[in-house]
């Protein structure tokens, strides 16, 4: 009987798969090439949740999935797994980063200016209805400055630390080898310090946004101001078997410093960079790791908690394991329910038998 049942089973699930990829239709080097050229800023979000720099299989991961982004993402991280790792990058830093936006709200005149490069931050937000009607939408050209801005800009945290405002910590000389990697060991808590970057740098946009969020508001000790926030193309410098050092490519990043005033008369620094251009992210992200030190436990900007829950494949696997069959445990709670309201219906009849059988009433005779 079970071995019928499933059987039956097994051609409805493969039936029930066909039914969701036909409505994908054909996947071919075509479409993907146009995702990957109409929705870059969905690429870069799928590609720094997956921890891999790679914009053709993040627009592949995204024409499989329909756009689903967690079943995208998972579909990346998994083919991650199958590659090997073959060398380690040099370290990159700041002042070497080819910059196309660079912005402070905490300081007006920051060294090296402010770039405002791409944003629609000052801009309304008008839906182009007149593309449905036939009227293509043409963007303006960009006339080019005067004076282009430099390509590199320096780290503002290092002239806040020159003149005093920040903390300068002694600097922890670590071998590129022994870097902890996130993608090849488990998060344990404490967490280290370059894991709390690593999980930050992957975590889902929207769980990163709404913690983040809850901590602006209110929920969290140090309200964030943006002491920087920079977009950029950073160089993947590799050494070769032989020795030397060349460039393997630019790969973009986003990263974001945010600062409150700190309870020893300098400023706090909070930190989060990633792939790809994702500005929000990194902002709530620099806002959960300003928050994190001395916060609660079990609180939004807990370490533990926003690591834990803002990690992305775990989260969405373990939230669609609950339509996969749970019968048996649902029948025993059903039975509970069931015999609980058994219970609770003959309150009298359980009384009854638990109590002394009734004798019929005595009336004593008086005598005349």
């Amino acid at each position: 009987m079970a071995y019928v049942a499933t059987r039956g089973g097994e051609k409805a699930i493969d039936q029930s798969e066909r039914l969701y990829r036909a409505d994908m239709g054909t996947i071919d080097a075509g479409r993907v090439a146009e995702i990957r050229r109409a929705l870059p800023w969905l690429i870069d979000r799928v590609m720094g949740e997956a921890s891999l720099y790679e914009a053709d299989l993040a627009a592949l991961a995204l024409a499989q999935s329909g756009g689903d982004l967690y079943e995208a993402v998972l579909l990346l991280r998994a083919w991650r797994t199958t590659q090997p790792r073959l060398t380690i990058a040099e370290p990159v830093t700041q002042d070497k980063l080819f910059t196309h936006r660079r912005i402070s709200a905490a300081f007006k005149d920051i060294p090296g200016g402010q770039i405002l490069g791409p944003t629609l931050d000052y801009s309304h937000r008008l839906l182009a209805t007149g593309v449905l009607e036939g009227r293509p939408f043409v963007p303006a050209p960009v006339e080019p400055a005067s004076t282009p801005a430099p390509a590199e800009q320096p780290s503002l945290a290092a002239w806040q630390k020159a003149q005093g405002l920040v903390a300068d910590p002694a600097r922890e000389d670590v071998a590129l080898d022994d870097i902890p990697d996130l993608t090849r060991e488990p998060l344990l808590f404490p967490a280290k310090r370059a894991h709390t970057l690593q999980s930050l740098a992957r975590a889902d946009t929207g769980g990163v946004l709404a913690l983040g969020y809850s901590a602006m508001r209110g929920y969290g000790n140090a309200h964030p101001t943006v002491n920087e926030l920079r977009l950029a193309e950073a160089e993947v410098v590799v050494r070769h078997p032989r020795g030397t050092m060349f460039s393997a490519g630019r790969v973009k990043v986003s990263q974001a410093e945010v600062t409150s005033k700190g309870r020893s008369g300098q400023l706090d620094l909070g930190f989060c960079a990633t792939f790809g251009w994702n500005e929000i992210k990194v902002i709530a992200g620099a806002t959960l790791d300003l928050n994190a030190p001395d916060a609660p436990q079990n609180s939004p900007v807990n370490e533990e908690f926003f690591l834990y829950h803002t990690e992305p494949v775990e989260a969405s696997g373990f939230c669609i394991h609950f339509k996969l069959p749970h019968y048996v445990t649902f029948q025993s709670a059903l039975d509970a329910l069931r015999d609980a309201r058994a219970k609770a219906a003959a309150p009298d009849a359980g009384s009854a038998a638990s109590a002394p059988a009734r004798q019929p009433a005595v009336t004593e005779e008086v005598p005349a």
